[in-house]
């Protein structure tokens, strides 16, 4: 089969055939009817059957201009191919403390998980304070946390100190009962604060992060509430759904 150079040589050959006659005269033939005839003879499939496909020619040009690209960057780089490679690591290395610096990521809540300080079951405070302490002694604090912080809340709403009200957030919660209990504002506060930091920033929680609201939820149980209608600076930092 021919093809490439050897099919171009063939069709330069029979192009300079055709212009001769039988006995060799040299015919004269216009250049640009000599140009199509040529031309017409190249685009025969024949001569094309071994060239590279456009998505190969593609590949090529893109990997060309990459190694352009890379030869570039090493040229500007102190050191050349081995500076640009301790500068990919250090980038590298970089991103690699930015991600443990930010911590875990936080994975889309699942139903039950969502936040709320309640799930769609309704569950008594007794009930929350009893899963708040299996949680702790299976050493899972965050849960545990999450857990006390429910049972404080539908506590004040077993003694009307709250209304019940679904989709509450713990910092509503705690501006709420502020409230009614002015001595623990700032307890309550930070208790919000925590319940936010391990339900939506996914920070965990440790054993005395938990003891401070467990103290806390049972200083709240024994507080005789302030009932004579005196406002005082309860406002929450702002948040999400706890």
């Amino acid at each position: 089969m021919v093809t490439g150079a050897t099919g171009r040589s063939r069709a330069a050959g029979e192009a300079a055939a055709a212009a001769r006659s039988d006995d060799e005269v040299p015919v004269t033939i216009p250049r640009d009817p000599a140009r199509e005839a040529a031309e017409d003879e190249l685009s025969r499939p024949m001569y094309h059957e071994n060239d590279p496909s456009l998505l190969r020619r593609l590949l090529d040009w893109v990997w060309e201009k990459v190694g352009d690209l890379l030869d570039a960057a090493a040229g500007a780089t102190p050191g050349g191919w081995v500076g640009l490679a301790v500068v990919a690591a250090l980038v590298v290395l970089l991103l690699v403390a930015l991600r443990l610096r930010m911590g875990a990521l936080r994975r889309t809540p699942a139903t039950g998980d969502r936040g709320e300080l309640f799930d769609d079951r309704p569950r008594s405070a007794a009930e929350h304070r009893d899963a708040a302490e299996r949680h702790a002694a299976d050493g899972r604090w965050s849960e545990a946390l999450q857990e006390r912080m429910r049972a404080l809340v539908r506590s004040l709403e077993e003694r009307a100190l709250l209304d019940p009200r679904p989709g509450r957030t713990a910092d509503e919660a705690a501006g709420e009962a502020a409230r009614a209990l002015p001595r623990h504002a700032a307890a309550l506060r930070a208790a919000a604060v925590a319940f936010d930091e391990v339900t939506y920033a996914g920070r965990p929680a440790d054993q005395a992060a938990y003891d401070r609201l467990r103290d806390l939820d049972d200083a709240v149980r024994h507080s005789k509430p302030r009932l004579d209608g005196e406002r005082f600076d309860t406002t929450a930092h702002g948040g999400g759904t706890a």
